[in-house]
């Protein structure tokens, strides 16, 4: 009998996972709501850049012609109002390179006029400006010079970054450097923006300018704070782009910023989809969030934790499996309620995205709390989905509900933790 002690010990330790609580915790005040959206998916009237170059070259990943995309350079004063009749405090936006520095040395005085506006206006809806610096577009001279193969690029985005910092200094803002470092790289390789032996070159520029702005940001408007936000990936993925980026920044967060979009488990292999651009068909599985958040807090136990992005593509507004946006919104809440019930330290969510936009090649995959048909409504009028009620009211309540049931049950042997492949974590 006494043999089997230790073996009992170990089955008991690999099932741990039925100890974990099956509650929801409430989310604290001071706990950042918030939406994104970013400068060239969503802006339209697009400046010389890189992305523009890759619409009107037509290379493999251009489905659809650009446009406008949902014009948020000319509606931004109504989007923002939209936010805040959700009830965020937060407001994630991009402020596009391209557009305030059009030539080197050269400042758009109408283009930052513009962005002032949008700051103001964020504030004046009582809502934190969330600030990104560069979502995988860089200006057109950028480009020409080799773009981020190029040393000098980081000296040049260096100078922008601190002068957008110094602009917006003393207000409160939340700093991103680089949105998803590792899949700019993957969409300059894809568009042909970068070389497959160039590939290294750019990452080892990005994390250097990573660095030193989080630096320069720290210099100019001291107390801010500064990260960069990762996509998540389902393992062992993950494990190759921390290596890449993530690990090499460590000591420059301040908090770790994280994108949840799709799991990886043994009755879910929908995520080959994404390879193919196909984002619809990736079946969603909300309790990766949960896995991830605590692989994070593990990995970064002095550091706080943001969902930059979360949200679920739609096929022209449609599933096939009739999962609706307001099920998957609090879905994953309640997952990243669990976690915060088990001590991981959230600090915020955004949702992604407040509306439709350009998914960098087409209009098919839709993520919008607020659908917009820019394919066939010159109007691009914003129609309300099902999650911009379910948010608010999870807003007011302060999360979901203790007694919240997912709709989409726990995913079966979960590559982030292979414990699940004995037992799922309970959720009641």
């Amino acid at each position: 009998m006494s043999r089997l002690l230790p073996l009992f010990a170990v089955v008991v330790l690999l099932l741990g996972l039925g100890a974990v609580p099956a509650q929801a915790s409430p989310i604290p005040q001071g706990f950042h709501w918030g939406v994104s959206l970013s400068g060239f998916q969503s802006e339209g009237f697009a400046p010389d850049s890189n992305w523009r170059r890759y619409v009107e070259q037509g290379t493999s990943a251009i489905k659809h012609p650009y446009r406008d995309a949902v014009d948020f350079r000319h509606r931004y004063a109504s989007d923002i109002e939209l936010a805040r009749q959700l009830g965020v405090n937060t407001f994630r936006f991009g402020v596009e390179w391209a557009r305030v520095q059009p030539r080197p040395g050269q400042w758009d005085e109408t283009e930052l006029a513009y962005y002032d506006d949008v700051v103001a206006k964020v504030r004046a809806a009582g809502m934190t400006p969330m600030i990104t610096l560069t979502h995988f577009v860089h200006p057109g001279w950028v480009v020409d010079q080799g773009g981020w193969v190029n040393p000098r690029t980081v000296t040049d985005w260096l100078v922008y970054a601190r002068a957008i910092a110094t602009r917006y200094r003393g207000l409160g803002a939340l700093w991103i450097t680089f949105n998803e470092p590792t899949q700019y790289r993957h969409h300059e390789r894809q568009n042909g923006g970068v070389g497959v032996f160039e590939a290294g070159t750019m990452m080892t520029n990005l994390v250097a300018a990573h660095r030193a702005g989080f630096d320069v940001i720290h210099e100019v408007d001291p107390g801010s704070r500064v990260s960069s936000n990762i996509a998540y990936l389902p393992p062992p993925l993950q494990g190759f782009a921390d290596a890449d980026f993530l690990n090499r920044v460590g000591d420059k967060l301040d908090f770790v910023g994280i994108d949840y979009y799709y799991g990886l488990s043994l009755d879910n292999l929908t995520a080959i989809h994404g390879a193919s651009g196909e984002f619809w068909k990736i079946a969603p599985q909300p309790d990766g969030i949960y896995y991830a958040l605590k692989e994070y807090q593990r990995q970064y136990p002095r550091l706080p934790l943001y969902i930059v992005e979360n949200g679920m593509p739609t096929d022209n507004g449609a599933r096939a499996d009739g999962y609706s946006r307001a099920a998957h919104l609090r879905d994953h809440l309640y997952w990243v309620q669990r976690a915060m019930a088990e001590g991981v330290q959230v600090i915020g969510y955004n949702y992604w995205s407040l509306t439709d936009n350009y998914e960098w090649g087409d209009y098919r995959a839709r993520f919008g709390l607020y659908t917009v048909d820019v394919l066939t409504d010159p109007s691009l009028t914003r129609r309300p989905t099902d999650a911009v009620a379910a948010y608010r009211e999870t807003i007011a309540a302060g999360g979901v509900p203790a007694d919240y049931v997912p709709v989409r049950r726990p995913a079966w042997c979960v590559f982030a933790d292979l414990r699940t492949c004995l037992t799922r974590p309970p959720v009641r």
